[in-house]
């Protein structure tokens, strides 16, 4: 039999294609096939024994539900947590260089932005504008580098992306898990279905992010 999808052959997109993050929720529903499936366990032989199981496995469904909700919420605070470490390092560094050159205004504007800003998203595009700002500033006046506080902010500035990098995989990876679950039929995919339920969007990044992650730096 052959692959269905066959790497030697084709078709093969020559331009490439870019990957978006589709920013839709997506509602869990269950057809006539799943009431029927409910119905048919109480009229089995042994009804109330049925019934009960399917109860408790639809309560325990439920609370794993619940659980993995709120492992959603505590990855996404996770990436709230380093990213105010972030903006406060690079606060101080932009205390520290605004005492040693003109440091542009709009890098502390930026700075009220990213404390400010409750989104995943947003916050981070903030963020990422202060450390490009700052690096401009220090690259332009090579003598700050030798500055031990600078150096030692921006060591741990590093450090915290590299730690809001993984948070952001480990916040996709539970809402991967969320999104797989709750399709998983019949007990989680009903349960699901009956609480509104609905699919996670992961974190993404901005056009702006992806136009300049395109870009030449050297």
């Amino acid at each position: 039999m052959a692959n269905e999808l066959d790497e030697l052959t084709g078709p093969v997109n020559e331009a490439g294609r870019d990957v978006n993050v589709i920013a839709k929720q997506i509602p869990v529903t269950v057809g006539t096939g799943s009431k029927v499936f409910e119905v048919v366990i109480w009229i089995l032989p042994i009804p109330l024994i049925g019934g009960l199981i399917w109860l408790y496995k639809k309560r325990k469904a439920a609370d794993y539900l619940d659980k993995l909700q709120q492992k959603i919420q505590h990855d996404a605070s996770q990436i709230d947590n380093y990213l105010e470490q972030r903006v406060m390092i690079l606060q101080n560094v932009a205390r520290l260089l605004d005492k040693s050159i003109n440091l542009d205004k709009e890098t502390f504007v930026e700075v009220a932005k990213a404390r400010g800003n409750g989104d995943l998203n947003g916050q981070g595009d903030a963020v990422e504008n202060i450390n490009k700002a700052i690096n401009v500033a220090i690259e332009a006046y090579p003598d700050l580098k030798a500055h031990n506080e600078i150096m030692d902010a921006m060591q741990q500035n590093s450090y915290l992306q590299r730690e809001i990098t993984a948070a952001r995989e480990a916040y996709n990876d539970t809402v991967a898990t969320w999104n797989r679950e709750i399709q998983e039929w019949p007990t989680k995919r009903i349960v699901a279905a009956k609480k509104g339920l609905t699919t996670r969007i992961p974190f993404t990044t901005s056009s702006e992010i992806k136009a300049a992650a395109r870009g030449t730096f050297f």
